[in-house]
């Protein structure tokens, strides 16, 4: 047991909700953030636990968002960021994408710098699209690492709803490196980079209609039928409690320090989901995949090599078969 305080932005969110599963496994007391009582209330009996308690943060654009958790909270050591937009639909990409995610960001670092000074350790969920080119910046050829990043500028950011939620994690990513670098600050940064994150709920399916972005992909293939044609698409998975597993890492392990943490498990095509399903699921109506095609595939997505982030992990990846069967069978039931 440990009697270190976390705090967790964010807290109803998919990753968070892990973030917060393993935080009280192992013995923390976690405070989260949440937008609403409503919300609040609802995380609470969820998670069931006296070691979580939860506080109300409504808008992540407020300069003074986290100043009052801060200030109510001085147990508070470890800081964890999660919360930020993760939605393509937007009506307007600056301000619903770019600036809630940078100002947020920046907003909670400096509510720390000034109001947390016993805060040693910050951890901000970011992603790897802040490593990887898209459209015009894909390149078939970049292995790409923890030292490389997206070449998208911020003005190309404005142009529609995906490029906006790839500029809103770089910019807020570059923005508290930025922060970091100027101000006189008390703790350690670190970032958790993921890719497509895939796998169970932490706790409940309330709306199968809503599933987190990434599980949408999941989700595609499982509304398939016999005879639909599986588009020939594919991309970077990482499985979501290894990504909560490497947010705890990062305040854990001090060779975290300064670093991203690159939680890229292995390349996936539509393909390999369905025949997963196929085999664990004998009795899905969903189309068997062609994997041959996987070759031809793979060179439209990212290669990568995340060895530094995984020497600094310490643990193996939940393989694609075990995050998709663990999703199909806690949401659809097949």
């Amino acid at each position: 047991m440990t009697s270190t305080t976390v705090f967790v932005s964010g807290a109803n969110g998919f990753i968070a909700q892990h973030i917060v599963k393993q935080l009280l496994a192992k013995g923390y007391t976690v405070i989260g953030s949440v937008r609403s009582h409503e919300k609040g209330e609802q995380l609470k009996q969820l998670i069931n636990n006296d070691q979580f308690s939860y506080e109300i943060v409504s808008s992540l654009i407020d300069k003074d968002a986290f100043v009052d958790v801060l200030k109510k909270h001085p147990e508070i050591t470890v800081f964890l960021h999660a919360a930020s937009p993760v939605s393509f639909s937007v009506e307007d990409i600056e301000n619903d994408l770019l600036k809630p995610a940078i100002e947020g960001t920046t907003n909670a670092l400096n509510a720390i710098k000034e109001y947390g000074p016993q805060i040693k350790k910050v951890v901000l969920t970011a992603s790897a699209v802040n490593i990887f080119g898209f459209g015009p910046h894909f390149d078939a050829d970049q292995v790409y690492s923890e030292d490389v990043w997206n070449p998208i500028t911020y003005e190309e950011s404005l142009a529609n709803g995906f490029f906006g939620y790839l500029g809103s994690k770089k910019y807020a990513e570059l923005a508290a490196r930025d922060f970091v670098a100027k101000e006189k600050v008390n703790f350690d940064i670190s970032f958790v980079n993921p890719p497509y994150v895939f796998g169970p709920q932490a706790y409940v399916v309330k709306d199968k209609a809503n599933l987190n972005l990434s599980n949408e992909v999941v989700n595609s293939v499982v509304k398939l039928t016999k005879g639909d044609s599986i588009p020939a698409e594919g991309s970077v998975f990482v499985d979501v409690r290894d990504v909560a597993r490497a947010h705890i890492v990062a305040f854990e392990n001090d060779a975290a320090a300064s670093q991203r943490l690159f939680t890229a498990s292995s390349r996936y095509t539509l393909d390999t989901i369905a025949n997963i399903i196929n085999k664990k699921f004998p009795d899905t109506t969903v189309p068997k995949g062609d994997e041959s095609r996987n070759e031809e595939i793979y060179k439209s997505i990212h290669k990568f090599d995340n060895e530094k982030t995984n020497k600094i992990l310490g643990f193996e990846y939940i393989t694609l078969e075990e995050s998709v069967s663990d999703i199909v069978d806690q949401i659809y039931n097949v």
